[in-house]
């Protein structure tokens, strides 16, 4: 099943470079309408990644260890998932074009780098949540596992597409250049094959931590749905295009999951 991982890990960076792709056919910014239901949808499809693929796989691989507290890895790896995406918040400058606001320690770094930095701490939890996945499945050895694992991997492909378009067209503005811009927004998508690989070691390697990894990553996607995603989509000024992509995200990847898994 090795070529099945390997089809996981490569299309999560190729929807990305596509998305990117996009700063060469449209001549001005995407739409505030049209970024708040793209923001919104891949908010959804993160919502229902970290419940059906990370979270109850979770709880579920903790019940011979934990039994009745099999809840327990779940809900501190969560946690601790957050508070990871917060320390990089913290440590790494970087810039929200959503809502024009800048985190992290003060640095001279032109604009175009601190956007690319935003995607980029986005993409972390993406990568490590598909490498996690494809660790439960290389332990367990079962296609449908694999398939499960294939079916995260899709929908955070999904998302990535728009995500793609989100990066580059603002950062045509901020860099004057198309063909700058798009590699920015193919580099933002780099990171993602890379801390799935390092999803993908530290499961096979730790077995018995592989509960804790899952949630970990849900956490981490969450925190960034709830801090980033929402507040970036501009969903009090479009609430009901924003709040229907998150619908939409949320049932495709649900659908996908369940499908596939």
């Amino acid at each position: 099943m090795n070529h099945i991982t390997i089809i996981g890990f490569a299309i999560i960076f190729l929807a990305t470079t596509a998305g990117s792709a996009l700063v060469y056919c449209f001549r001005g910014d995407i739409s505030k309408r049209a970024n708040s239901i793209l923001l919104g949808f891949a908010a959804g499809v993160m919502i229902a990644a970290s419940v059906w693929s990370l979270l109850i796989p979770s709880i579920n691989g903790s019940e011979p260890l934990f039994g009745s507290f099999s809840w327990v890895p779940a809900a501190i790896s969560f946690l601790l998932g957050g508070v990871f995406v917060m320390l990089l918040d913290h440590v790494i400058p970087h810039f929200h074009a959503g809502t024009n606001h800048e985190e992290g320690p003060h640095s001279s770094a032109r604009k175009s780098t601190k956007l690319f930095l935003a995607v980029t701490i986005h993409n972390i939890p993406e990568g490590l949540a598909v490498g996690f996945a494809f660790g439960a499945a290389a332990i367990s050895g079962a296609p449908s596992a694999y398939f499960a694992a294939l079916g995260l991997a899709i929908g955070m492909s999904i998302q990535n597409f728009p995500e793609g378009a989100a990066i580059a067209l603002p950062m045509r503005t901020a860099t004057g250049s198309k063909h700058r811009a798009f590699l920015y927004g193919m580099g933002s998508g780099a990171i993602e094959p890379i801390a799935a690989t390092l999803g993908l070691f530290l499961s096979t390697e730790l077995t018995t931590l592989q509960p804790w990894f899952l949630g970990f990553a849900a956490g981490a996607m969450i925190f960034v749905v709830a801090e980033d995603l929402i507040p970036d989509s501009n969903i009090n000024e479009y609430p009901h295009t924003g709040t229907w992509g998150v619908m939409a995200g949320f049932v495709i990847m649900m659908v996908l999951d369940v499908a596939l898994g």
